[in-house]
């Protein structure tokens, strides 16, 4: 079975349908759907094109879309809605002649009534980085990226125990938050080159502030750098010498709560008329606590004190504030378990703290980005207006797990919590595609991509021989920014997150796959080098059990991406679907692409991915 889903009407946020990415409030905004003649003529003539959109709550049917030239064979329309609110609802209505409804929504098509929530979105937030979209990110765990020269004069604290950096990683019980191989900053410095090469754009460090573990989520303080890691002085010297090769670079922020040992945590404890006393949610003459999943080590934050907001996260002498500015000049923050920030049974402030977080941010410098982690489904949370992305698991990495999982390994089950039975490719494409329904355009631009993190396994151990190099241009070709994960260029393997934190092979300390350097670097090239890749629209043509189809179209020119788990000699659609196929020119791969005088094939090799450039629509 395979779905041929070329001649579907379409319409997304992107700017080959809403030209104006930026809208202002009360601002008009042409919004453009295209229909293919041949998609026309199996519902009936088109009478009129609708665009129902939202004011104060309240749908409603704007005037009939007026129908453009024909371009590219397709029937374009385009309508006008009014910003009435800072966020607009809206869909399509199409009416045929024999006065049949039919309605596009983010799902796609439909001849019944939709509900609101899977209405396309459209908001004034469009408040992500400018180079946000384009940017390609790389994780780095600094315990285990690299030692620099300075790594043995580093006093070791009272918890570590110390690692050879050829060492297994003892990914279950002790030590595993304990064993300390000793990467510090300064060894990111003497690696840049290697980035360069890989193609990477922005760092995002895990955290970096004195804490009572190797992973740093337990801050002890959050006004120095850990000197473990070299300190103040290391950390500016890597934010220059990487602006200087052209990378952001981003820190790790938990606003959900600080460590046992931190400064605002121990003057409060046993001690209820501290002022950080409201800090935290304190019972029992404030010997008890509320903690991150009962974690002892980990006390919740309590964003009803306003001084916690004032010394956090508000103003420019806030934490999120000092390491945006001089002399640190951070690009970010990624915010730890933000969907956990704020939240305790009846109270809910995530919004509020996500709001805050942004402002102080712009008011240091509208140029930084801000991506909220979130392990469920954070779309209608995060719609600009605070996170301007999320690093999520549920639309691209779970999905993409479950399609390339290699059967016999049954480990993912328990690590991904996905179920036993895989996906198909058919399955994968509606998983994606609901999973992404409620995010803004520009939202969805500035999502994480990830094929793993720190949190979870590797994606190579727990996937088909091969999986890693059709997942990795997956990511470089799907919208959103694409994650690489310290380690994954040299195709390493992981069981668990822990074990997943594995010191790199600089001096081959263990096994690893160079090749998959150059694959990186070159993935990396192509997305560069494409604008479709950045900003252009997603389009899928083709889904079977085995293999993908999709399009990214750009004004500039389209970009086509063919992506196959096993053999599929069957993969086609209609020739008449995309403009330029006769001229396009293969980036990845080698595959070619055949036209027929109504159909397109394309290779449909075992666990493959192949990416084809097309020109410009005229």
């Amino acid at each position: 079975m395979s779905l041929d889903l070329s001649l579907q009407p379409h319409h997304d946020g992107s700017v080959l349908y809403i030209p104006n990415q930026k809208p202002k409030l009360l601002e008009k905004v042409k919004v453009r759907v295209r229909v293919h003649p041949k998609f026309e003529a199996k519902i009936g003539k088109l009478a009129k094109v609708i665009v129902r959109q939202s004011e104060n709550g309240e749908a409603f049917l704007q005037a009939p879309a007026k129908l453009l030239k024909t371009k590219d064979g397709w029937l374009w329309f385009e309508a006008e809605l009014t910003m009435y609110n800072p966020s607009i609802f809206y869909r399509w209505c199409f009416v045929t002649e024999n006065d049949d409804v039919f309605w596009l929504n983010t799902l796609g098509w439909s001849d019944m009534e939709q509900p609101d929530i899977n209405d396309f979105r459209i908001n004034v937030w469009s408040s992500g980085p400018t180079w946000g979209p384009g940017t390609i990110m790389y994780q780095i765990f600094p315990d285990r990226f690299a030692r620099s020269k300075h790594a043995d004069k580093h006093k070791l604290p009272e918890w570590a125990v110390p690692k050879a950096w050829g060492d297994e990683v003892t990914g279950q019980g002790y030590p595993t938050s304990e064993q300390f191989f000793g990467g510090d900053i300064w060894g990111i410095i003497d690696h840049l080159d290697h980035l360069k090469k890989l193609g990477v754009t922005m760092l995002y460090l895990t955290p970096f502030f004195p804490a009572g573990s190797n992973h740093r989520y337990d801050a002890s303080s959050f006004t120095k750098v850990d000197p473990l890691l070299g300190g103040d002085k290391a950390l500016i010297a890597l934010v220059e010498a990487a602006h200087k090769k052209g990378f952001k670079v981003i820190g790790d922020l938990t606003s959900n709560h600080s460590g046992d040992k931190h400064e605002w945590f121990t003057a409060a404890f046993k001690n209820p008329k501290a002022p950080e006393s409201d800090f935290y949610y304190f019972t029992d003459k404030n010997t008890k606590y509320e903690s991150w999943w009962g974690v002892p080590s980990l006390p919740k934050f309590n964003w009803n004190s306003q001084e916690l907001r004032k010394r956090f996260i508000q103003g420019k002498t806030s934490v999120v504030a000092k390491w945006l500015k001089a002399p640190y000049n951070l690009d970010g923050w990624r915010i730890d378990v933000a969907n956990m920030t704020g939240r305790i049974r009846d109270e809910d402030m995530s919004k509020d703290v996500a709001r805050i977080v942004r402002e102080t941010m712009h008011d240091i410098n509208q140029d930084t980005i801000l991506l909220g982690e979130y392990t469920g489904d954070p779309s209608f949370e995060v719609q600009g207006d605070g996170w301007q992305g999320a690093m999520t698991y549920a639309n691209f990495t779970k999905p993409l797990w479950r399609w390339m999982a290699n059967p016999q390994n049954k480990g993912f089950i328990t690590y991904m919590g996905i179920g036993a039975r895989q996906l198909d490719g058919m399955q994968f494409v509606e998983t994606h595609k609901r999973f992404i329904a409620s995010f803004p355009w520009h939202v969805r631009q500035h999502n994480m991509n990830a094929l793993d993190t720190h949190d979870i396994p590797r994606f190579k151990t727990f996937t088909r021989k091969g999986a890693q190099k059709v997942g990795a241009g997956l990511q470089f070709t799907f919208p959103g920014i694409p994650v690489v994960w310290a380690g994954d260029e040299f195709g390493l393997d992981g069981f668990n997150g822990e074990n997943s934190r594995t010191p790199l092979p600089w001096n081959n300390e263990r096994p690893h796959d160079t090749a998959m350097i150059e694959t990186y670097a070159q993935l990396a090239a192509i997305r560069k080098s494409n604008p479709a890749l950045v900003d252009g629209a997603m389009r899928f043509l083709y889904a079977s059990k085995e293999a993908i189809v999709f399009v990214r179209e750009h004004k500039k020119q389209s970009v086509l991406v063919c992506a196959t788990r096993g053999k599929d000699d069957a993969i086609s659609f209609d020739a008449a679907s995309v403009f330029g196929l006769k001229d396009a020119v293969n980036l990845f791969g080698g595959g070619k692409v055949k036209v027929g005088k109504n159909k397109v094939s394309l290779p449909g090799d075992k666990m493959s991915i192949n990416i084809w450039s097309l020109p410009a629509a005229k």
